[in-house]
C-alpha cells in the first residue's frame, strides 16, 4: 500500500531530556522533512539534558532550543511509529501502531563520556529506522 502521506515518528522517554531529544535531532538532520518528527515524556523534565546538547553540538545538531514536552495521547494516535526508552507502562498503547523499545543507557547525570556511546547507538538505530520508513 503506497501512501503520500509522511510517516510520523514519536520518540517516548521519561524525561524527554535526553535519548528522545537525541534521536528527534538526528531524525529532523537525516530525513529532514520526509519524517514528521516528536518527542515526549511520560515525567518531562524542567529543561533538556545539557550533556545531551552538548553530545549532539560535537556532531553539529543543534538540539539547545528543544523543550521537553509532556507525552499525550493524541501525539500516539497520531504517529505511525511509536519508539520508547525505558517509559515502560507509562507509554500508551494503541492497535495499529508499530511499536519499538530501544534500551538505552539514561544519559541523565552522566558525563559526555558516557553520553557519547548512547548518542552513537541512537544514531545507527536512526538511520536503520530512515532506510525502513523511506526505502531508496
Amino acid at each position: 500500500m503506497t501512501t503520500d502521506a509522511t510517516p510520523a515518528v514519536l520518540f517516548v522517554c521519561v524525561h524527554n531530556a535526553g535519548r528522545s531529544q537525541m534521536a528527534a535531532g538526528f531524525l529532523r538532520e537525516i530525513a529532514g522533512d520526509r519524517i514528521e518528527v516528536r518527542s515526549a515524556g511520560s515525567l518531562p523534565a524542567d529543561q533538556i539534558n545539557p550533556v545531551a546538547v552538548a553530545a549532539m553540538a560535537e556532531l553539529g545538531i543543534d538540539i539547545a532550543a528543544e523543550q521537553p514536552k509532556v507525552l499525550t495521547t493524541e501525539a500516539v494516535q497520531d504517529s505511525d511509529v511509536v519508539i520508547t526508552m525505558g517509559c515502560g507502562d507509562a507509554c500508551p498503547f494503541f492497535p495499529g501502531k508499530r511499536y519499538e523499545d530501544w534500551t538505552l543507557d539514561d544519559p541523565a547525570g552522566q558525563g559526555i563520556e558516557a553520553v557519547r556511546p548512547i548518542r552513537d547507538e541512537i544514531r545507527r538505530r536512526i538511520k536503520e529506522l530512515v532506510g525502513e520508513l523511506l526505502p531508496a
